[in-house]
């Protein structure tokens, strides 16, 4: 089993910035992967970022591309997301999620996770 618990979340004015954490705890092994979504009023959840642990490697969302900086602390198990020049567009619940399974095929693919944290709510206003 792997907890997965989130913070960070609040309200802001456009332009301005927030930071997600997530901290897995529950499991000796580290996550093959972990990633952010995010699930926007009256939508579907949608990927935002993911490291990829062996590798190091990180991938985005072309819509958060550039604003959006996902750091992975492997020895404290936790991501942070740094959230730059936000827009309304960006509000929404925010998840964590890691995959323990297998090697990830499709990070940015929901099913591709097999734990989630319960989510954080992140608002943007105009």
């Amino acid at each position: 089993q792997v907890q997965l618990v989130e913070s960070g979340g609040g309200l802001v004015l456009a332009g301005g910035s927030l930071r997600l954490s997530c901290k897995a705890s529950g499991r000796t092994a580290a996550p093959f992967a972990m990633a952010w979504f995010r699930r926007a009023p009256g939508k579907e959840r949608k990927f935002v970022a993911v490291v990829r642990w062996n590798s190091g490697d990180i991938y985005y969302a072309d819509s958060v591309k550039g604003r959006f900086i996902l750091i992975g602390d492997g020895a404290e198990r936790t991501t942070y997301l740094q959230m730059n020049n936000l827009t309304p567009e960006d509000t929404g619940v925010y998840y964590c999620a890691a995959d323990t399974a297998a090697i990830p095929t499709d990070m940015r693919a929901d099913w591709q996770y097999d734990y989630w944290g319960r989510g954080t709510q992140v608002t943007v206003s105009s």
